[in-house]
């Protein structure tokens, strides 16, 4: 089934002509693009004999699937995608230790999560798709990414390719292509964008507007500390990243997603970071969250702002 076809209510016309230009764009044979498509194209043949996604480690295959010549090129292809910023994954028996312990998220968020079986889902920003898998255990209807970088699009290609999960989609679509999906989903998953989105309330209306009548959504952001309704608006960096620009107290936070329109607004989870969940690891050698902080008060980044935590919400429309 095409896309389009799934979505009765979106703007059809105008998505049949983005997914068009980003096919076209992505489909240059230029060497950002071919770096990312030649590794997926070159193993697109393989298949798990099993997936198991129920789990803290996203476990696709295991290492008696395939012959040691062709599990030693599905390695080098993994390590053609790096950094690996979310996980943990097993493929082919290759365990994948991420920047991110991803499953600390995911379980913080299952207590509250929202009735999946059947429903249709979005994750905006999958990146390499962990979440995606992680829901697929709860059985939806249809998971739709939104990841408009190519090296997590073809990651995630890559490991569906072997898992053959025809419920998970993604596409190179971003929080700014919700408007063509007016009333189209169920449960919307939104972890870790909107502190890099210049205009916070306008990403916020265009989640509540994306939701069916009675959609929930799931919102994890980046936040600082306080118990006023404020936020940081950083002069050029925040812990070292440039794309950053409201970072949220979690009353302030409360306040967008109310006067956004949605409704039953509650914070379910606030914590700090720490380098125990973000982090070096094998298959992310760059800098990562104790370069971001101050290492004589880590109570600060390196900027001197107050060091971040991260904030959990459930609200319905």
């Amino acid at each position: 089934m095409e896309l389009c076809d799934r979505f009765p209510c979106a703007d059809r016309a105008a998505l049949q002509r983005v997914l068009a230009d980003k096919a076209a764009w992505v489909g240059q044979a230029k060497r950002g693009f071919l770096r990312y498509r030649e590794p997926w194209q070159s193993v697109r043949h393989l298949r798990a004999s099993a997936c198991d996604f129920a789990g803290d480690v996203v476990r696709i295959g295991t290492a008696d699937d395939l012959a040691p010549c062709d599990r030693e090129q599905v390695r080098q292809v993994l390590r053609a995608f790096m950094p690996w910023r979310k996980g943990p994954f097993s493929v082919f028996g290759i365990d994948i230790d991420a920047e991110w312990r991803s499953e600390r998220k995911w379980n913080r968020i299952v207590p509250e999560l929202p009735e999946l079986r059947g429903r249709v889902v979005a994750d905006i920003g999958s990146n390499n798709g962990y979440y995606l898998f992680r829901m697929a255990a709860h059985q939806p209807s249809f998971v739709l990414g939104f990841e408009p970088y190519v090296q997590h699009y073809y990651t995630f290609h890559t490991l569906n390719s072997f898992a053959a999960q025809e419920t998970l989609h993604t596409e190179l679509l971003g929080i700014e292509h919700l408007p063509l999906f007016p009333g189209c989903f169920d449960v919307i998953f939104c972890l870790g964008i909107l502190y890099h989105r210049p205009s916070p309330l306008e990403a916020l209306r265009d989640l509540h507007t994306a939701l069916v009548p009675g959609g929930r959504l799931i919102l994890e952001s980046q936040a600082i500390p306080g118990d006023q309704p404020v936020a940081l608006f950083p002069e050029r960096t925040y812990a070292k990243v440039p794309g950053t620009w409201f970072v949220p107290t979690a009353s302030c936070l409360h306040n967008w997603l109310t006067r956004s329109g949605f409704k039953a607004v509650r914070l379910f989870c606030e914590h700090a970071m720490s380098g125990t969940e973000q982090r070096r690891t094998a298959w992310m050698h760059y800098e990562s969250y104790e370069d971001f902080i101050d290492k004589e008060n880590p109570l600060h980044t390196i900027e001197g702002y107050p060091a971040p935590r991260r904030v959990f919400f459930y609200a319905e429309k």
